[in-house]
């Protein structure tokens, strides 16, 4: 019984010392993440990156910072998917205040690799390890006069440091959900973290609730900057002549970062069906490496072909060919142009890819049963713009349907076009709040230009 009852305090100690000193435990905890990701990157690729990225980091900014005199603007971004949601607040304010300078860094070596030349910002580089000693170095040499952090950037000590020194930080495109931390009672750290936020945009009024429940009153709705984003890359997209000669007098579904379970999904339907009828399918993997594009073009045998190989092709190469594979990157979003249906990959694993670069063209989209974190494509579905299957005899089903009555077909494409017109001007509102926010500053900005 005694053992019992030293167990007990023993528990409840430590308990008490996890909520006291969270901020203790916090520090550890991503200290330990830091030293399994250099462990990781002996072996890992994508690890090796995240590591060596951060070699010589301050170094560098100090080189870039050392004699700025520059309104500095520092935004950061967890990876691709989040710097697609900044950056149209990045060039909006590029484009208002051109003197100004931007720093742009990552979390994940997916976003800093690929935007590393990223021409609206005047540095890139990855983000620190969020310890005390490194925010506190990182803010007192890049001296932002504005933070913004992307949708489920919370890191404690950089907040910490930028309120600190009383720098304005903005969360922009936010979304919460009840089970975050922000909402036990037992991580009162992070609920505190969201207090020294300036102002938070958040992108629904579910977002806006549970925020307002626990006494944070700097939250707005705002819309989702990505509308803003893709109605730009809709109005200036690149024209495929290649690819209007290949789909001519066909009904096309192009099929959007797909993995091979979205592949074998839609090789099902291909065969079970749409071999028979007048549709052709363009196919764009998420993964695009030659060994994996081999892959995708066996599954449709000698019913495909590779985009880089559709140049050569002649006239008899062309007989039969009825997928086109895709094996270049930045193509995706102006080749919905060409579509009547679109699908979305990512549904059958963690989640699914961009549906908004599909629904900005008035094209009903499909995708997989995993899209409920996705805010978007839940509204989506609302509006019977999108479907989502978890078979291909409901991929057929629905592809059917709309093919079959005209009506249905119009009726989602209408509602896919509205729903983005809609829920544009989301970076307008965020810009505007920002000059509103901090006044006569950002008019000092205007006037130095």
């Amino acid at each position: 019984m005694k053992e019992v009852a030293i167990v007990f305090v023993l528990v409840i100690v430590f308990g008490a010392s996890m909520f006291l000193f969270q901020q203790f435990y916090y520090s550890i905890i991503v200290g330990c993440y830091h030293t399994l990701i250099k462990i990781a990157s002996l072996f890992n690729k994508k690890a090796s990156l995240w590591v060596s990225g951060r070699k010589n980091l301050f170094e560098n900014l100090k080189l870039q910072f050392q004699d700025n005199n520059k309104k500095t603007v520092w935004i950061h971004c967890a990876s691709l998917g989040e710097f697609e949601q900044g950056r149209t607040v990045m060039e909006s304010l590029k484009s208002k205040y051109p003197d100004i300078k931007i720093l742009l860094t990552f979390f994940s070596p997916s976003g800093y690799e690929n935007q590393k030349n990223y021409p609206f910002a005047d540095y890139v580089c990855y983000l620190p390890a969020d310890t005390k000693a490194n925010a506190e170095k990182f803010i007192s040499i890049v001296k932002p006069d504005i933070a913004i952090f992307v949708k489920y950037e919370f890191w404690i000590h950089h907040i910490n440091a930028l309120h600190k020194k009383q720098i304005p930080l903005f969360l922009i495109s936010g979304i919460f959900r009840k089970n975050q931390l922000f909402f036990k009672w037992y991580a009162p750290i992070f609920k505190t973290a969201l207090k020294k936020y300036t102002r938070i945009f958040v992108q629904n009024e579910n977002s806006l609730t549970l925020l307002q429940n626990i006494k944070i009153t700097t939250a707005e709705i705002c819309f989702d900057t990505r509308f803003d984003r893709v109605k730009t890359i809709a109005e200036n997209k690149k024209n495929f002549p290649e690819i209007s000669t290949f789909v001519k007098d066909h009904n096309v579904i192009i099929a959007g970062s797909t993995w091979p379970k979205d592949e074998r999904l839609l090789a099902k339907a291909f065969y079970k069906s749409l071999v028979f009828v007048n549709f052709k399918i363009i196919i764009v993997p998420h993964n695009i490496e030659k060994k994996y594009m081999r892959k995708t073009k066996k599954i449709f045998a000698k019913f495909s072909l590779i985009y880089s190989e559709l140049n050569k092709a002649t006239e008899a190469d062309l007989i039969g060919k009825r997928v086109l594979i895709i094996d270049n990157i930045g193509m995706l979003s102006s080749l919905y142009q060409y579509s009547d249906l679109n699908y979305i990959g990512g549904g059958f694993n963690a989640g699914i890819h961009n549906c908004l670069e599909a629904a900005v063209y008035g094209k009903p989209v499909i995708f997989g049963p995993k899209f409920k974190k996705f805010n978007e494509a839940i509204e989506l579905t609302n509006r019977n713009a999108a479907f989502d299957v978890r078979d291909y005899n409901e991929l057929l089903n629905r592809i059917n349907l709309m093919n079959q009555f005209q009506f249905i077909y119009e009726g989602a494409a209408s509602e896919a076009e509205e729903y983005v017109q809609l829920h544009l001007g989301g970076t307008q509102q965020i810009v505007t709040a920002m000059e509103k926010q901090l006044g006569m500053e950002m008019e000092e900005w205007r006037m130095e230009n």
